[in-house]
């Protein structure tokens, strides 16, 4: 087969997306090559791979974004393909070409298609051009405040202002009027700044766009294989959030009609044929407060940190997919949903405040049973470090329906003990009893009520 030809396959991220991904390698006949800084030299993705490389110290700077560190691995060890994961060098297109251009398979997709969807401006245009819903905004980069103020006259507040480049929320927020506005700018120009997101000599690079009150986050995962075609592999509901940043997410989402579903689906799949999308993605979207539309939010060029919930659902293997894709298959994939999937996020952080919580693990029980996953980077004994982002663990249940997965999440999350760390177990069980979230009928203010 062709995805024979992969292998040696280097995993150029760390934690549980290492591990996740070193788990498909080596099921798939696939020699296995991580690489790591100092601060995890003893988790288990580290030990798990069939070959391992120590890159640098502790700061990410110094070992997981050097890309020049992490391609002296690979040339080392004769990996003949790079899977990024998420996060780091994922969405990186300077670090997929010189992938490519040493002569290796980047496991993503093409380096235009990063560069075209990394510019939140650049890709909103293109797909209002694909005939993609977007809300109404800016189609050229807000430099300064007069200019902000204007579009923002334009468009009717509330207005969201973020960042044309960078991810995760960071540099987002919501105007409510003109001082609102100021302020917002100003945050969202130090993000720019401080993330690269625009040329900071001409003036940052901002996006505005008419804020959609009371909305719900939902994502399609795509698939675009090397025959052209692309495929929507079903949604995935990212409502739960704090700091504009995803806690909680499920398949299918409880808060969209069969029809609205549909288009999305069908507008997902433009998104992806616009661009000549290869590989997983996924289209996020915004969904209105009646339940009858949605427009494009923003399109993620790898695989997403929710992902298992669509495995859960499909019973696809999205790694193996990314795996047979890059290697010049076109696998056939038949998008059917069956029952319910929920993903937690298990993050080391103070479950009332979410301020990050590091620190030693001295207890580590995972719980076990029908219908549960755990996606875990850590173990008993390991120290989670304040050098990268908290998340421990993904938590995922399974059920035949949105009650049984609602039981068998409150079940494995009595069930995970973690000891050392602060954690937001705490919240994952208060969430799983807000009669809000069981109801179904919740959108991305929930955690904010909750803690108002």
């Amino acid at each position: 087969m062709l995805i024979d030809t992969l292998g040696p396959v280097l995993v150029a991220n760390r934690g549980e997306i290492a591990r996740r991904i070193i788990r498909t390698v080596k099921r798939l006949g696939l020699r296995a090559i991580a690489v790591h800084s100092e601060a995890d030299a003893d988790l288990p993705f580290v030990r798990e791979a069939d070959e391992a490389v120590l890159i640098g110290p502790a700061n990410p700077q110094l070992s997981y974004l050097d890309a020049g560190k992490v391609l002296e691995a690979a040339r080392a060890t004769g990996a003949r393909a790079i899977h990024p994961g998420y996060g780091f060098l994922a969405e990186n297109a300077a670090f997929a070409r010189a992938v490519i251009d040493a002569g290796m398979v980047w496991i993503g997709p093409a380096p235009e298609a990063i560069d075209q969807m990394g510019d939140k401006i650049n890709a909103r245009n293109l797909m209002e051009d694909a005939g993609v819903p977007v809300a109404t905004g800016t189609r050229e980069p807000v430099t300064d405040l007069e200019l902000a103020l204007r579009a923002a006259a334009r468009i009717g507040y509330p207005v969201m202002v973020k960042t044309a480049g960078g991810g995760g929320g960071i540099g987002m927020s919501v105007a409510h009027d003109d001082e609102g506005l100021a302020k917002a700018f100003e945050q969202a120009a130090r993000a720019a700044a401080r993330f690269a997101a625009g040329d900071v000599l001409d003036g940052p690079a901002i996006l505005l766009e008419r804020y959609i009150e009371r909305a719900r986050h939902v994502e399609v995962q795509i698939l675009g294989r090397p025959d052209g075609t692309v495929v929507a592999l079903g949604e995935r509901d990212c409502s739960v959030q704090r700091r504009h940043q995803k806690v909680v997410e499920e398949s299918p989402s409880p808060g969209i009609t069969p029809e609205l579903r549909e288009r999305m689906l069908a507008a997902a799949v433009r998104a992806g044929e616009a661009v000549g999308y290869l590989g997983a993605g996924t289209v996020e979207c915004l969904v209105d407060a009646d339940r009858q539309d949605f427009v494009f939010l923003e399109m993620n060029t790898r695989l997403q940190v929710e992902h298992p919930v669509t495995e859960l659902v499909t019973g696809l293997d999205l790694v193996e997919l990314q795996l047979r894709v890059a290697a010049g298959e076109s696998p056939e994939v038949k998008p059917e949903s069956r029952g319910h999937a929920i993903e937690f996020r298990v993050y080391a952080e103070d479950p009332k405040r979410f301020f990050p919580g590091p620190g030693k693990i001295s207890t580590w029980r995972e719980p076990v049973g029908e219908g549960v996953r755990v996606d875990s980077g850590y173990e008993e004994g390991n120290t989670v470090t304040p050098f990268y982002d908290p998340l421990m663990a993904k938590l995922c249940v399974f059920g035949a329906s949105r009650v049984e997965a609602l039981r068998a999440g409150r079940e494995a999350v009595a069930g995970f003990v973690v000891e050392g760390p602060k954690n937001n177990l705490p919240f994952c069980a208060e969430l799983l009893d807000d009669a809000e979230f069981v109801s179904g009928d919740y959108d991305t203010g929930l955690v904010g009520r909750m803690r108002a």
